[in-house]
Order: C-alpha cells, then structure tokens, then sequence
C-alpha cells in the first residue's frame, strides 16, 4: 500500500506547534508497519537547506508561468522520502511558514498553500513516473485544497483529511477564489465557498472520502455548535466518515531514558532522583527558590486563548498561596506575555517565565516539574500532557478533546483502583483550575501516594505504533470500499 502525506510542517526543520511532531512521527510509524509512505510539503528554505535533493518533475501550474520543480529526498534516521515542491517566489522568505517578520500573514497564502495541494494532486495523479500513491492523506487547512483538486480532475485515488485543529481554517475572501484554478461550480455551499469566503478546511472535509481527527473526543465534539467553528453541520453530515484516532508519542524525542537534553536520564524505577536532578538544574536557571517540599508547576505552550492560561494568570495570586511555583515557557498574545512576565517580577522565586521557544528548555520542564498544566479550552490532542505523561510530570488539564481521552483525574476512586495519572476540571474558570490545582497540592504533601500516581502515569501507553495501526486500517478499509464501489459501476 502507498500512501502520500501532504502537509507544511515537519520537526525539526518547520515546526509551529504539533503538526510538526506528528509528521515527523506518523510516517515512519507506517512504515514500520509496511507502508510505503511519503510526503509532499511546501519547499520551505529549512528544508532546501537541510535536505539533499534529486530533482524528479518540473510540473505545468496555474501558479506560475514557468513549471514549479517537484524534488525529493531521503529524511536522515527514519529513511522515509519528501518530495518538496521548490518554487522560492512563493516559499524562499524571511519569516516563519504563514506571516512575514512583521508578524503580519502573507497576502498571496492562498496561492502559496494552494500550490502544495495542487502539487499533492499532481503527485497522486502519477507527476512521480516511478511512484503512485494508492491513497492521498492530507493534514490541516494548508493541504485541504488537495482532495478538492482530485475532485475536480476526476481522480480515482481516494483521499484522507485529518483536522489537527479545526480553529484554522485557511480563510480568505471570495476574490480569492479566482486565483484557485478550481472549477466555478465548486465556490457553493457544497463546496469551498463559507460565509462568503473561501475555506481550504472546508475543502477538505467536504471533499475527502475519509475525515479523520487527532482524539476521539474532539471528533464529538467538533460535531456540536461549542466546538465546530461553523463546521459542525458538514461534520454531522459527514458523521459516517469521520474518526478520532489518538496521536502519539516519538520515543526518539520525547523519553526520559535516552533525553539528551536532562541533567540525568531516568525511567519509572528511578524517576523520582531523575526528576529531583531535573528540578534543582531548571529552578537554578530560572532563579526560582529551591524548596523541596511544595509541587512545581510547568508549562510549555502556544499563549492564545485556546489555551487557557488567561485563566491561570487570574487565579496566580491565590495559585501562589496555595504553596504553588510556576515555570512557563511560552509566546503569543502579547497581553499574556505581558502578564506573565509581571507575574515573575511581582513573585520572585515564584514564577519563572520564558518568552520564546528553547526546544531543551521544554524538555527541563517537563522532567523537573512535578506537574505540567494544560487548561485548554479547548484541545484537538494535545501533545504537552503525552510528553508530560511520559516524563512522569502529572498533567492537570482541563477535560476537553484529546486532554480527556489521555488523563485520569485523581479522586478516591481512581486511586484506591491504580488508574490516576493526573487532576482535571471541568469548569472554564479561574476557581476551578484552583480547586484541581489544590488538589495537586495536597496530594503532593503524601509523597507515596504521589510516586505510585507517578509510576502509573510513566507507564500509560501512548505509541505512534497503536496510531499507525489504526491509520492503516482505516487506509484498508478505504481502498477495499473504492475497489468494490469500482466493481459495482462496472458491473
């Protein structure tokens, strides 16, 4: 079976949150299972640069007059292959992925991720002479205009669209449409065309054959008013279709028995020295006080309102009375950034605050805190309280998405029975993120019993191996159906 992923991000070369992670895992995890699998991503100058190329096509566009180079490469340590679609006029800027230096997005996007889904198309379509997918994966609005571009050319090859999150949704005016090269029926309601504009997430999930999301809880969810974005109708329609299917864990990035990065590597029988280790070395570097006996509370994140740390910075006065430290690592809305770093000036050796993102930075956090806050409201998968799982840094989160298929809150039941793995709320309120972080608290002042919570949360399997399966039966079933559905026409 050949399977071809399209996306825009991919760890450690383009990464902006987890869409890079998982395209950096779910490939190779398919792999191992025997799928010949490949990507197609925008030639981004991190990947020119980083990446030996072997030019394989130069195909005609609607994008640009000359044919746009299709090159590929062989990714160190997994060997799996990317083919990056090189064409600088769109990708060769100062900047990140989406938006130039000044923060603001690039006006021709559409054009830009349009092309990436053209491409994708192209490559399903046979533009590889020695290589043809069987099925096309596309992730997230930058390649949603992939299954739409398949639609449109009649294509055989059978599509699948998973939604990372389905609060971005590639959109862009009604003018936009026009630069797109899609057929003029296609600008409907059934179609690309939403509240006026164009949508390449809607494409996607209108298009595809198969609709996938990143937990099984968020995939309800995104079928309710809350949480569909204006989506939700098309989601209920399309309820037949759609599967939640839990992300993963690279155990070559994120383990703390071979972290590169950790003042001492450990694993379940000796995480409680590694992470004392772990926690001096972060409380040094961040000037935070060394006391022993009180939790410290971590944070690695995105500061946007998804997020939820507005509901911490709230709560912080009674947090930090409650015996409670803080180290957060984060940038975004430029309020809470704001926030926070008064928050480290009003409590020092409190509250210790990155600006940014430090790749071994985050790695400290999550082995030296003892527990890792993820108050999301909402959350597709959530990948932060995986790691800290993993890394035996008990998550509290609040329940919602992937946050509520993943921990176990810790409550009499839970753990008289051994299945507690962290604390978690309800409530989107500053009160109740206190109460679970009370909790903590007092559960921290019984040292055995937090071991044992400790213990159960390290050894949670969590595996790109048990996500891959799932991926390639549904990717069995998928070419199973066409081929049938093939057969009955015919007949």
């Amino acid at each position: 079976m050949r399977v071809l992923h399209a996306a825009a991000e991919l760890f450690p070369w383009v990464k902006t949150g987890g869409l890079g992670d998982v395209i950096a895992a779910l490939p190779p995890a398919l792999a191992a299972l025997d799928v010949d699998v490949r990507l197609v991503l925008p030639g981004f100058t991190a990947f020119l640069d980083a990446l030996p190329l072997t030019e394989i096509a130069r195909v005609r566009t609607p994008f640009a007059d000359e044919r746009v180079r299709i090159a590929l490469a062989k990714l160190p340590d997994s060997g799996v292959r990317a083919y990056l679609v090189d064409h600088p006029a769109f990708y060769d800027r100062l900047g990140s992925p989406y938006a130039g230096p000044d923060g603001h997005e690039w006006p021709d996007n559409h054009r830009r991720f349009a092309l990436l889904g053209w491409a994708a198309a192209a490559l399903a379509q046979g533009a590889d002479p020695e290589w043809r997918p069987d099925i096309l994966h596309a992730h997230d609005w930058h390649a949603g205009l992939a299954p739409a571009y398949l639609r449109a050319a009649g294509a055989a090859v059978p599509s699948v669209f998973t939604v990372h999150n389905l609060a971005y949704q590639g959109f862009f005016p009604a003018a936009a449409f026009a630069d797109l090269a899609l057929p003029s029926s296609f600008f409907a309601i059934d179609g690309v065309e939403f509240y006026g504009g164009v949508s390449f997430l809607k494409a996607g999930l209108f298009y595809a054959d198969r609709l996938t999301t990143v937990s099984p809880t968020y995939a309800r969810e995104i079928q309710t008013p809350a949480f569909g974005n204006g989506l939700d109708g098309l989601l209920r329609s399309r309820a037949d279709v759609l599967t939640g299917i839990l992300n993963g864990v690279d155990p070559k990035i994120w383990s703390p028995k071979n972290d590169p990065l950790l003042p001492r590597q450990y694993g379940p029988d000796d995480a409680a020295a590694g992470k004392a280790d772990a926690k001096k070395v972060l409380q040094r570097r961040l000037a935070l006080d060394e006391v022993p006996d009180t939790p410290l509370f971590g944070a690695v994140t995105r500061l946007s309102p998804q997020k939820g740390f507005d509901l911490l910075l709230a709560a912080l006065p009674e947090f930090i009375a409650q015996d409670g430290s803080l180290v957060l690592l984060g940038s975004g809305d430029a309020d809470l950034e704001d926030g926070f770093a008064a928050a480290a000036a009003s409590y020092p050796g409190r509250v210790g605050i990155g600006i940014g993102y430090d790749e071994a930075l985050s790695h400290l956090i999550v082995a030296g805190a003892d527990a890792i806050l993820v108050p999301s409201r909402f959350e597709p998968c959530g990948l932060t309280q995986l790691y800290a799982l993993r890394y035996g840094a008990l998550p509290l989160v609040r329940r919602t998405g992937g946050l509520a298929d993943t921990v176990v809150d810790a409550n009499a039941v839970t753990l008289a029975e051994g299945s507690a793995t962290g604390f978690a709320f309800d409530e989107e309120s500053p009160e109740a993120l206190l109460e679970a972080a009370g909790r903590a608290v007092a559960l921290y002042a019984d040292r055995a019993s937090w071991r044992r919570v400790m213990r159960q949360a390290m050894t949670r399997d969590f595996s790109w191996e048990a996500a891959a399966r799932q991926y390639k039966a549904l990717y069995t079933r998928l070419t199973a159906g066409r081929a049938a559905a093939q057969q009955d026409r015919l007949a």
